[in-house]
């Protein structure tokens, strides 16, 4: 492979087109005696990236549109774009999926979305092959390519990349990342977390985080240390060995979590509102020269109110959300700059290719009309109230919140773009920045570069500045051939003419092309109402679509589909052609019901199985690899041995069973040796059985049974019961339909992540008792309480 850009490494003796690579044939002739051996014979070396090769570091924002950062004419100030961009370049015509898993896998494999099938995120996948939420092993990651050629490799933050039903104890661990490439994996598997109280992974392993949030814990800066940790290391152990740092932070996704330091940094910056800020951003970005001065400002997405629309309760709740957004991104950039300051001072930046992607995609609406105290309510498709942000005023970005800002919001924050997130088929959802900083291999830094990309062009970028080829086979298995062009011609040449011409977007329905610089486009559905039960969407073969011609304008903004009707039916055609060829079909515009129907369903690992036994050594169960416990009946039964008391000693206590966190779930507990059950509903209502007394010493059975009302998110009765005597009752008016969290988990003899209930801190694992396993049964049998077996024989009869 010829080097493309001055000072690129050049090849050497290996074969590296297939992975492990394969030295070239040689030899050396044995003498008789070996002590008359004087030429050394080839192999045993370890394989070495080509001479020359440069660290990768790549770091991933998540959910940050392309008006939003500073760098290309947003309010929120992010001097370290800046400033790589400065002597780097900028690139104003890129983009991703629309959607965080998509983008990441495209960006990793170096292959569109659903070739890899990853059509949408992974706790959603259906069977369908552009959607199974499986990466097959014909696209092997970069990671595992530059792995194979002699590179160190790891990283830190969020994946969400591996299958929920894979992330148990009996794998499979072919999608971890530790075997999708990576030597060092720190991090979180799914779509979000909670940064103050995440559930980590270093490698396989659950780990708890190092400090609580009251010794000033924060996830973004975890990731950083341990980014910084990684390379020095190596440095001192392997100088010469190149490394490919991947930090994509969970940092700006919801849950709004800032550090205290942060949270004031923008107070009254907002109080015009989005519909001010979307004029201010636009002025800006012209000055920038990030968009074309005659650009026009994208039409409002139907749906949403104007500033003038709210009245003062829900504007204050509003600025104050989008202050806390800022200050997030602000300290999350300013983490990234204590990380290349860090390579500064070691003289590791020089030869270091940094790409800096300022999204994953476009800015969030999910946090529905007026914003939330506890979005994952809205998840549920529970609207959130301004009451309810006024009422937890205080904590708002605290570790006491789990808020994200109203949808309107992100609509500015994409400036000058239609839509946002999840809408694959406008710029608002898929324009994201990027900035590439590779001292003396960047012609003119500081020029903005005008190419269109995308994120499918990350991985062959890549390999381009390594000097690397894509390899043909990787451990023995033939690769489909990369589907995105390398960037690095534009490197040397900002007005180099671009080679990325056609791409197709699909997010669920949404969907459109590029082509030549035309946009054909469609809109299925507003992403605010993603989890919104019994909105119709329009059937697929009615869409409207909408035509742009993206070469003079710029944003968007003029519909020719009435004056080019011949040009819009091309392009239509041409999708349904690029859909073909990459797995696109059958087109899904379904969101929360995309997985009904047995057929439709990927794989459980408890699936058919009615009693599931876990004991307190496993690590956390995620909610999709866990017993499902939504809109049913079930029974806990924890088994344990009571110790005796001494005298002093304080009564058995901890966590038995524990399902998602303090913003939604549910919990078995002893407290002061008192068997309690509590039902969280996302903060807004808490069911409660409690006993009357501590348990005694000795084997002891302590069970609650969920007696549900039928129905989706109804009611149930709950009765609490030691060795089969009923000891509380209590009842929970309506429970969740879908799901307590994105990242928390199922524990037992403990709490990982946040807390369901507030009688409780931190971890609160048992003790006073030895808690031996705890059975979840779903499927009515002898061991239940004898009231539930006379229902069912009624019922039955």
């Amino acid at each position: 492979m010829s080097p493309t850009v001055p000072g690129m490494p050049a090849v050497d003796d290996l074969d590296r087109h297939v992975i492990p690579p394969r030295r070239l044939a040689g030899r050396v002739p044995a003498e008789m005696d070996r002590r008359d051996q004087q030429d050394p014979f080839p192999g045993g070396e370890t394989v070495k990236a080509p001479e020359g090769a440069p660290n990768i570091l790549l770091v991933m924002l998540d959910d940050v549109g392309f008006g939003t950062s500073s760098a290309f004419g947003g309010p929120c100030r992010t001097p370290t774009i800046e400033r790589l961009a400065a002597d780097g370049a900028g690139y104003t015509r890129f983009h991703t999926t629309a959607l965080c898993s998509p983008t990441r896998a495209a960006t990793l494999t170096g292959r569109n979305h659903h070739s890899v099938g990853m059509g949408v995120i992974a706790e959603i996948a259906t069977r369908a092959p552009g959607y199974t939420g499986m990466r097959p092993d014909s696209a092997a990651t970069v990671a595992r390519v530059l792995r194979g050629n002699g590179y160190a490799t790891g990283a830190f933050g969020k994946m969400h990349q591996t299958p929920p039903w894979e992330t148990t104890a009996a794998g499979p661990f072919d999608r971890w990342p530790t075997e999708e490439g990576f030597d060092t994996f720190y991090g979180f598997l799914g779509a979000e977390a909670d940064h103050f109280a995440p559930v980590l992974y270093d490698g396989r392993k659950q780990v708890d985080p190092p400090r609580t949030p009251e010794e000033g814990y924060h996830l973004t800066e975890d990731l950083v240390d341990r980014a910084i940790q990684w390379t020095d290391e190596l440095g001192s152990v392997a100088p010469d060995q190149p490394w490919f740092c991947y930090l994509p932070f969970g940092a700006v996704h919801a849950p709004l979590h800032v550090p205290e330091g942060y949270r004031d940094r923008y107070t009254g910056e907002f109080d015009e509102g989005w519909d001010a800020l979307r004029e201010r951003t636009l002025a800006r970005q012209k000055e920038l020269g990030v968009v074309p001065p005659d650009t026009e400002m994208g039409p409002w997405a139907p749906g949403l109110p104007h500033w003038d629309e709210l009245d003062d309760d829900e504007r204050r709740v509003a600025a104050r959300l989008m202050e806390l957004y800022a200050g997030f991104l602000e300290h999350t950039d300013d983490q990234v700059g204590r990380l290349i300051d860090h390579l500064e001072a070691n003289g590791k930046l020089e030869n270091t290719l940094v790409l800096y992607m300022v999204g994953d995609n476009g800015a969030s609406t999910e946090g529905g009309r007026l914003g939330a105290f506890n979005y994952l309510a809205g998840l549920n498709g529970i609207p959130s109230t301004t009451e309810e942000v006024l009422a937890g005023w205080d904590e708002l970005g605290g570790p006491g919140s789990y808020p994200h800002f109203p949808s309107a919001w992100a609509l500015a924050l994409n400036t000058p773009y239609q839509w946002a997130k999840q809408v694959a088929s406008h710029y608002g959802g898929t324009r994201n920045g990027l900035v590439a900083h590779w001292p003396g291999r960047i012609a003119e830094p500081g020029r903005l570069r005008h190419q269109w990309h995308h994120c499918v062009d990350i991985t062959p970028t890549i390999l381009e500045a390594a000097g690397l080829p894509m390899p043909h086979t990787v451990d023995g298995v033939a690769q489909k051939p990369l589907e995105g062009v390398g960037m690095a011609y534009t490197f040397t040449d900002p007005d180099a003419d671009e080679r990325h011409t056609t791409q197709y977007f699909e997010i669920f329905g949404n969907r459109g092309i590029y082509d030549h610089g035309w946009t054909a486009v469609t809109v299925q559905r507003a992403p605010w109402l993603m989890a919104t039960r019994g909105i119709e969407s329009t059937p697929l073969a009615e869409s409207t679509w909408e035509l742009y011609d993206t070469r003079s304008d710029w944003s968007q903004s003029r519909d020719l589909a009435a004056e080019r009707p011949d040009i819009l039916e091309r392009l239509k055609i041409k999708f349904i052609a690029e859909a073909a060829r990459y797995n696109v079909l059958p087109l899904d515009d379904s969101t929360v019901g995309r997985q009904s129907g047995r057929a439709n369903r990927p794989p459980h690992p408890m699936s058919g199985r009615s009693s599931i036994t876990l004991y307190p050594h496993m690590d956390g169960l995620n909610e999709k690899a866990a017993p499902k416990l939504f809109n049913r009946g079930f029974l806990l039964s924890a088994s344990l041995d009571v110790a005796p008391a001494e005298s002093g000693a304080e009564p058995c206590e901890g966590v038995l069973l524990s399902m998602g966190g303090r913003f939604g779930g549910l919990v078995l507990y002893l407290l002061d040796g008192v068997p309690v059950f509590e039902y969280n509903f996302f903060g807004r209502a808490h069911g409660k059985a409690e006993g009357t007394s501590p348990l005694v010493p000795g084997a002891r059975r302590v069970e609650l049974e969920f007696d549900y009302d039928g129905g989706i998110a109804a009611g149930a009765d709950l009765r609490l019961f030691v060795d089969g005597e009923q000891v509380g009752e209590g009842r929970i008016g309506v429970t969740a339909p879908a799901m307590f969290s994105m990242n928390e988990t199922l524990d037992i003899g403990r709490s990982r992540g946040s807390e369901v209930s507030t009688a409780y801190k931190g971890a609160f694992p048992v003790r006073g008792a030895t808690l031996h396993h705890v059975r979840v049964d779903l499927q009515r049998g002898e061991e239940l309480p004898r009231a539930t077996r006379e229902r069912i024989e009624l019922a039955t009869h």
